[in-house]
Formats: structure tokens, sequence, C-alpha cells
């Protein structure tokens, strides 16, 4: 049972020349910019001025350049056609400093045309329509995390467990889950799961065979490794999975319960939700929701389109249950959605940038927030010792921040950064998707903005 349980010029720095940030996983989407479809403006809705505002009879503040600067940057992104929308989050030293939300939540619907071109899952030209009313972005607009879940859920209820001496690093899964094991299985612990290092294959279309949660737990389970456990870092959306089934396991409760009884209710967290098949719309308030893609084009292409870099075993055409409408509310990533009912471990959680920060906070904090320990320090600091080059234990440890930085994106276009050194937390979630693929078949590459608003915070511009 579950127990009663992150100056200078702003435009600059768009083009800052830091290294890409660790792989975001087996979608990855790094790409080619797409045609901005729309211009979008800026939203003030929720404007924390960047600077401290002026109280009593004080003079005010100086603005803080590099507040402007992260700011400048992602108003320039969104005001130039590059992506829809966009929620900064920075906090330091336990201050919410800036909290800005930028165009729209979601401008693009489909309209007449096919789902896909040539089974290339692109979109065909005309298929989709601007909105007469775009949403527009506010900082509670709730988005989906896609694989900042493996992070802010999986890894977070990993550490609940690690603290309170239910869950060994190092013990092989396989004595919670007497059947993950055989074809060296047996040889897998939760420390290579969490670093990507158990060998398990990165990404399979697991809808073609399930349909059920159980059903997808045992089609993840019987598949053969793709690498030797412990040889090397490989990305893995199906190790995730399976720290979910352990979490699940080891508290006898869904991993969704499990964070909401132990950790996102306890901190007052309102939108930090994993959201089934069925959830109503605006659950758990009426809060704007981010629109993601417009159907699943770029995994239709994985699996159709053999030049795209996957081979997937199998009839291509043996399931065809594509979403075939634009995504809102609805887990994005279609293995968390068609086959692991909305709840994974490595996507399915929805929240506001709000909502993240605390998280980061809590990390950042030795585990306390508000008065309440949730978390040992040393537990936090052994997940976030480096296993192999730039992964620690669950979250991507980015080379070009200060030492002890942790970060994870997921494909969404959402992105956390939390940076101990200077008390900083860093929360950036944009609608990349609703843009759509380009004629590549990818959606815009976020990652320059990421490491332009890092670079402007961190006075590295």
């Amino acid at each position: 049972m579950v127990h009663s349980m992150i100056r200078a010029s702003a435009l600059r720095l768009a083009v800052l020349a830091l290294p890409a940030l660790v792989g975001c996983g087996a979608l990855s989407g790094g790409s080619t910019v797409a045609t901005p479809l729309t211009s979008a403006p800026q939203s003030d809705a929720g404007l924390h001025s960047p600077g401290i505002p002026a109280s009593g009879g004080h003079a005010p503040q100086q603005p803080d350049p590099a507040l402007q600067a992260a700011d400048s940057l992602v108003a320039a992104w969104v005001s130039g056609g590059r992506i829809p929308g966009a929620v900064l989050v920075v906090m330091r030293n336990r201050e919410r400093v800036l909290e800005k939300a930028y165009g729209h939540a979601r401008i693009l619907d489909y309209g007449q045309g096919e789902y896909g071109a040539a089974q290339a899952g692109v979109s065909r030209p005309g298929a989709l329509v601007h909105l007469p009313d775009p949403v527009p972005m506010t900082p509670s607009t709730v988005f989906d995390l896609a694989s900042v879940t493996k992070v802010m859920a999986t890894t977070l209820a990993a550490m609940l467990l690690v603290d309170r001496g239910q869950l060994e690093l190092d013990t092989p899964v396989a004595r919670v889950l007497p059947d993950f094991r055989s074809a060296g299985r047996e040889a897998i612990t939760p420390r290579h799961l969490l670093s990507h290092t158990a060998g398990l294959q990165q990404w399979v279309p697991i809808q073609y065979h399930a349909s059920t949660p159980d059903q997808a737990w045992a089609h993840v389970r019987d598949l053969p490794l793709g690498w030797p456990v412990g040889e090397g870092r490989h990305y893995s959306d199906l190790g995730f999975m399976v720290l979910g089934r352990l979490v699940e396991g080891i508290t006898g409760a869904p991993l969704d319960a499990v964070l909401q009884e132990e950790l996102f209710g306890p901190l007052g967290l309102r939108h930090a939700r994993f959201r089934p098949p069925g959830t109503p719309p605006g659950t758990p308030t009426d809060t704007p929701m981010a629109a993601t893609s417009h159907g699943n084009p770029y995994e239709h292409r994985m699996v159709h389109d053999s030049t795209f870099g996957y081979r997937i075993p199998g009839d291509a055409d043996a399931w065809d249950g594509w979403r075939r409408y634009t995504l809102v509310g609805e887990v994005n990533d279609g293995n968390a959605w068609h086959a692991w009912g909305g709840v994974a471990g490595h996507a399915g959680l929805f929240s506001t940038a709000g909502d993240l920060s605390v998280l980061l906070q809590l990390l950042l904090g030795g585990g306390v927030h508000e008065g309440r320990r949730y978390l040992r320090p040393e537990t936090i600091d052994a997940f976030l010792q480096p296993v192999v080059e730039g992964q620690a234990l669950g979250w991507q440890l980015p080379s070009w921040a200060p030492p002890g930085s942790f970060a994870h994106n997921g494909f969404t276009g959402t992105w956390v950064l939390g940076v101990p050194s200077h008390g900083l937390a860093v929360v950036l979630l944009t609608n990349r998707q609703q843009l759509g693929v380009d004629q590549g078949g990818l959606y815009p590459d976020v990652g320059a903005l990421q490491r332009g608003v890092a670079g402007a915070l961190l006075g590295s511009g």
C-alpha cells in the first residue's frame, strides 16, 4: 500500500555557440525550424516584472538585465512565428522572479485533407486551418510534458521509495517483478533503468501489440535487449516504462496515485496530473490546455518510413488506430495513450510551469518545502551524481551548465533546468508541435531557445 505518503544582448543569445543538450530520447526530434504558420503576439498575462517590484516608499530597483534578456529571447521566438507560444518561469533562491506567458496555446486545427502524405505522416498542405479565435497562452496553461514525465514523476517516485528504504538501486528488478527475467534481464537494476544503461530497446510501437497496461507490460517485458546490460547509455522510453511498473509493484498502487498521495497533493500542486482517457477537459479546474500535434505524424513516419532511422519489425499496416485530430488534453505519446492508458513511466504527466517550479525548488532546497521534509538531501545528491557522461539517475547533466546542474526536456517542447550553484530553477514550456511537421517530417527545434534562455540567466552571453 501507499504510505499515508531553472546578461547581455537578448536576441544575440538565440545563436549561442553552446553544445547541444544531451539527447531527449527516442523521439528527440532535433530538426530545422519549420516555416512559421503564424506570428503570435506576446501575452502579458501573469507577468512578473523582470526586477523586484517597488514596495512602501522605497525607490524601484533597476530591471535585471539577465531576466530581460531571457524574456526578450522567448518573446522574439514567438513574435517571429518560430513557436506559437510559451510559458517561462524563473526562480532564484526560492523567489519567483519571472513568470510570463507568450503567444497562444492553440492556433491551428485539422481542416479538410488526409492524415498523412504517402504514408510519411507529413500533413498535406491545406490540412491545417487557423482557428478564428486562437486560444491565448496564460501562466496557468497546462502542458503535456512528454519525457519531462521521466524526472518530474517517475524519478521522483523512485526517490521517495529509496528515501524510505523500499527500493534498493542495485537490487535486480526481478526481485520485485519476478517475470522480468531471462535473456539477460535478471541483471537489470533500478540504477541501470534510471541511467539508461539497462540495454533495453529505445522505442517500439507498443500499441501494435497492446491496448491495456497489462498487455503493454507483457510486451515490454518479453522484448529482447538491444544491448548488453551496462554497456553504455542508450536513452530508452522502455526503461522508464519498466520503472513505472516497478513503482507500482513496490507500492501496490498505480504510479499516478502514488505521486498524488505522496507528493503532488501534499505539495499543493493543482495541475500536475496524469490524464487517462476520459479525463474531463479542465480537470482539475477550467484552465487552458496547450495543444500539441495534429495526430501523431512523427510516430506514424517512424513506423512507416524505413529511411527515417527506425527499423520496426512486422507489418506497418497491421494497426490503424492513429489519432486524426488535434491533440488537446490527452497525452501526445502514442504508447502512453494507446497502450498504457495515459499513465506511464516515460510520458503522460501534464502540468503548469508554476507547479513544475515547485518540484524543481524541492530538489534545490534539499527536499524541504514550506517547512516539511519530503526527501533527504543525501537521496537527492545520490540521484544527481553522474553515472555515465551527461547522465545521472533520471536527470541529464548538461555539459554547458555549471557543475551540478541538472535538466530534462520533452518531445512536445518542454524543458526544466536546475542550477544549484546559482540557486536557479528554470521552466520553459512551449507548444512547438502546434505548427505541425515540416516537409522533412520534423518539428521546430527549440534546443537553441532553451540554451539561449539558460545562457542569458547564467550570464554567459
